[in-house]
C-alpha cells in the first residue's frame, strides 16, 4: 500500500520519533516536521542545529521544550522522554498518531495504529482524549482531507458529540488561533472544498464560520445551479483545480466571496426576482470580521476583504477599458481575475450559456494583455508639489484627485510627459485628452 520508506535523519541519543513524523515515515512520506522525545531536549536540539545548519531555541523552558528551524522549512521539536512511553502514546488523539519509532526502526504501537494506516482508517484512541482537547474534532476533519483517510463510525459519532457539546457550551471552545491553524492546514490542501463539506457534516462549521452557513438553502437561479453556500464551496474547488498554488487570502476570499448574499437578499418590486444588491460590500465587511475573529494577520484580512469587495466589478469591454481596469485594480491582480474565474466556473445555471462564457474569457484576456503590457504602475509624471504650484491650490483632497486623474490618463496612454500632464490639468488643448474634463 505504502511507498518505499524515505531516509530519516540521525536519531539523537536515546530518542524516539513520535506522532505524525513516525506515521508519515510508515506511509512512505518524507516528514518535514519531526517530533522527538529525548532524555535531554536542549542538548539534542543544539546537536541537530549544529549538524544541519539550523537555529535552536527554547519553546517552553519550564517544561524543557526546544525547537530547531532548518533550511527549506524543516522543523524539529524536542520534548523530554516520558517515564512511561506507552502511557504517553495512549493520551494521543488518533491511533495513527499514537506511534513511536526507535533508532533501530522498531515501531511502538499500543493502539493498533499500523493496521489503521493500512486500512486508511482514522480512529480515535478514546473519546475522553478528544474531549480533553476539543480542537481534535477539527483535526479529525483535517486529517480526513490531508491523509485521505475516513473516520470510522464510532469516532465520527464522538466528533459529532464533541461539536454538539461545544455548541451547547458544556465544552470550552479552543483558542481562535488554534482553530485557525487547523483551518489553514485544511484550506492549504488541494481538496479543501471537501474539507469544508466535512466540517459542515460534523457540526463544526457552525462553530467556526456561522456566517458562511447562512447561505445554506438560499436558491439563486439565473447563472447559478447551487445555493449560496454550495456555490462558495464549489468556487473554492474551481480555484484550486486551476490555481493549486493560490495563497490563503485568495482561498479565503473565494470561499467567502458571496458570504454577504443572505443578508443582502431582497426582491425587485417590479420583476419579483430575488436580488442581492450590495452583497459585495456586505460580504467584504463580514469577511473582515470572520478573519479578524480567527486572528489572521491584518494584511491578509485586508487583502481577502478587498478581493471580496471587488469580485463584482464589471470586466472591460475592450482594450482601452482593460488598461483602465488594470490601473484601478492593479494591487489585486492577478488574484482578482482568479477569483472571478472561479466564481464564473462554479455557476452552471440556465443563463450560463457558452456565448457568455466566451465573452467572459475574452474580457479576461484583454485584462491579462494589459497587465503584461504594463506590469507595474508607471513612474508618476507629477508630484503633489507640482500640482499645487501649477494650480495654485493648498494641500488637500483636490491635490490627490488631480494626481489620480494624471495617473489614470498616463496608464491609458493619454499623457506621456510632464508637460502633457500639466496641460491635462490646465485644460489646455494641446494634448490628446484635451476634450476630457478632469475629474476633480
Amino acid at each position: 500500500m505504502f511507498r518505499r520508506r524515505p531516509p530519516l535523519p540521525a536519531f539523537p541519543p536515546g530518542a524516539l520519533l513520535v506522532g505524525g513524523a513516525a506515521r508519515d515515515w510508515l506511509r512512505g512520506i518524507q516528514p518535514k516536521d519531526f517530533d522527538w522525545a529525548v532524555p535531554d531536549p536542549e542538548a539534542a536540539a543544539r546537536q541537530v542545529a549544529a549538524r544541519e545548519g539550523g537555529s535552536a531555541f527554547p519553546l517552553d523552558e519550564d517544561r524543557g521544550y526546544w525547537r530547531v528551524h532548518l533550511p527549506e522549512g524543516v522543523q524539529h521539536d524536542f520534548v523530554p522522554l516520558p517515564d512511561d512511553v506507552t502511557a504517553d502514546l495512549l493520551r494521543r488523539d488518533f491511533t495513527v498518531n499514537a506511534l513511536a519509532l526507535t533508532a533501530n526502526r522498531q515501531v511502538l504501537d499500543p493502539t493498533g495504529g499500523r493496521a489503521d494506516l493500512r486500512s486508511r482508517r482514522l480512529r480515535m484512541v478514546s473519546e475522553a482524549n478528544l474531549r480533553d482537547d476539543p480542537l481534535r474534532a477539527w483535526r479529525a476533519a483535517r486529517f480526513e482531507v490531508t491523509l485521505g483517510f475516513r473516520l470510522e463510525a464510532a469516532t465520527e459519532a464522538a466528533v459529532r458529540r464533541v461539536a454538539a457539546d461545544l455548541a451547547a457550551g458544556t465544552l470550552p471552545m479552543p483558542a481562535p488561533e488554534r482553530v485557525r491553524d487547523e483551518l489553514h492546514a485544511l484550506l492549504g490542501h488541494q481538496d479543501a472544498a471537501r474539507g469544508i463539506w466535512r466540517l459542515e457534516e460534523l457540526g463544526l462549521l457552525a462553530l467556526t464560520l456561522p456566517e458562511l452557513r447562512e447561505g445554506i438553502g438560499i436558491v439563486q437561479g439565473g447563472f447559478h445551479h447551487l445555493d449560496v453556500f454550495g456555490h462558495g464551496v464549489e468556487a473554492l474547488h474551481q480555484l484550486l483545480a486551476r490555481f493549486p498554488h493560490a495563497d490563503l487570502p485568495l482561498r479565503w476570499a473565494t470561499l467567502l466571496h458571496d458570504v454577504g448574499k443572505p443578508r443582502a437578499q431582497g426582491v425587485n418590486p417590479k420583476s419579483g426576482r430575488i436580488t442581492f444588491y450590495e452583497h459585495d460590500r456586505i460580504g467584504a465587511a463580514l469577511t473582515k470580521g470572520i478573519l479578524t475573529r480567527l486572528r489572521l494577520p491584518s494584511s491578509e484580512v485586508e487583502r481577502a476583504a478587498a478581493l471580496v469587495r471587488a469580485h463584482m466589478v464589471p470586466l472591460p469591454a475592450g482594450e482601452r477599458e482593460a488598461r483602465r481596469f488594470v490601473h484601478r485594480r492593479r494591487e489585486l491582480l492577478p488574484d482578482l481575475l482568479r477569483l472571478m474565474l472561479a466564481d464564473r466556473e462554479a455557476a452552471r445555471g440556465p443563463q450560463s450559456h457558452p456565448a457568455i462564457r466566451h465573452a467572459y474569457a475574452a474580457a479576461m484576456d484583454w485584462v491579462l494583455a494589459a497587465l503584461e503590457e504594463q506590469p507595474a504602475a508607471p513612474r508618476p509624471l507629477l508630484t503633489g508639489e507640482d500640482v499645487m504650484a501649477l494650480l495654485g491650490i493648498p494641500p488637500g483632497p483636490a491635490v490627490g484627485e488631480a494626481l489620480r486623474a494624471v495617473a489614470e490618463a498616463q496608464a491609458l496612454g493619454e499623457v506621456r510627459t510632464a508637460e502633457e500632464a500639466q496641460a491635462l490639468l490646465l485644460g489646455r488643448g494641446d494634448t490628446a485628452s484635451s476634450s476630457r474634463t478632469p475629474p476633480f
